[in-house]
């Protein structure tokens, strides 16, 4: 085990900060410990390892680590809990986004590093419920990952590495209820190595502006991706800044003096106003394992 502490210059909510990394609630990659810290399966440059995140009272950031990439983790734990996040980039134009920000002073973009399983996840991820979603990435982890290194619960798993993904066969992809397409566009990403790409992303066969968008937050911790084209998003910007429902090219709007820091002003509705009350129809949870 390694193991690092510091007191962040700035507040920070590592919980806030981490919960964008985790996919559904039985995430194979992903716990929360009955003491509050957070767990992350992780595969690094130096081989999978496992990441521990705890916070105490006072806001000292404790990190512990074990595997192969326990180093790389230890390394880039900072950065993963915002320590790099220029959080006064941000200026308030108006009253409402000056609210949220006062009420949210823990929120910080982290970034992980790891462009490829930011972009994979975000592929599953595509037009589709989260719970679709989250079942097909449990599946495959669960199936093609390494048990995740330390004292963790024996059913964790480490995300594959790219290489591992092109050898999933057929009836796996099948069985994890993820459709052709989308595995042809994870097949097709995973010949090239995307972590020197992160720019060309939309280059890439199967991969638009949403999926270009999820990845760069994640693995980047980029301020200004807005995903475009997101179920919810709009609906959540329009709903705390205006009050009402909104579409893309509204939401877009809205977002345009906050140019550069537009992801942020996003996070902060997210987290400081909520999901709005739900109405209408709601998509549907579809299961190709059956067809």
């Amino acid at each position: 085990m390694q193991q690092r502490r510091w007191m962040p210059t700035s507040p920070v909510s590592v919980r806030t900060v981490l919960s964008v990394h985790q996919r559904g609630g039985r995430d194979p990659a992903f716990r929360l410990a009955p003491d509050g810290s957070m767990w992350r399966a992780v595969h690094t440059p130096d081989g999978p390892g496992t990441l521990a995140v705890a916070q105490s009272g006072a806001g000292e950031v404790w990190v512990r680590a074990w595997g192969a990439g326990a180093g790389w983790l230890i390394d880039s734990a900072p950065a993963l809990v915002g320590a790099d996040d220029d959080r006064e980039a941000l200026v308030p134009r108006d009253d409402v986004v000056a609210r949220l920000v006062r009420r949210s002073p823990g929120l910080a973009i982290g970034r992980s590093g790891r462009v490829w399983e930011a972009l994979v996840a975000s592929v599953m991820e595509q037009k589709v419920v989260g719970s679709e979603a989250y079942r097909a990435w449990r599946y495959l982890l669960t199936r093609y990952g390494d048990r995740a290194p330390g004292p963790v619960p024996a059913d964790m798993r480490v995300p594959p590495p790219r290489s591992r993904w092109r050898e999933i066969t057929e009836a796996d992809w099948h069985r994890s209820g993820l459709e052709p397409v989308r595995a042809r566009t994870i097949r097709a990403a995973a010949a090239v190595d995307v972590e020197s790409k992160c720019d060309r992303l939309t280059a890439l066969r199967g991969i638009g502006p949403w999926t270009a968008a999820h990845t760069r937050i994640r693995a980047l911790g980029d301020p200004d991706a807005v995903p475009v084209g997101d179920y919810h998003t709009p609906s959540v910007v329009g709903t705390a800044l205006i009050g009402e429902r909104v579409d893309d090219e509204r939401m877009l709007e809205l977002l345009e003096p906050y140019a550069g820091q537009r992801y942020r002003v996003i996070r902060l509705c997210e987290v400081g106003a909520g999901m709005p009350e739900r109405r209408g129809p709601r998509m549907s949870i579809r299961d190709y394992r059956s067809f």
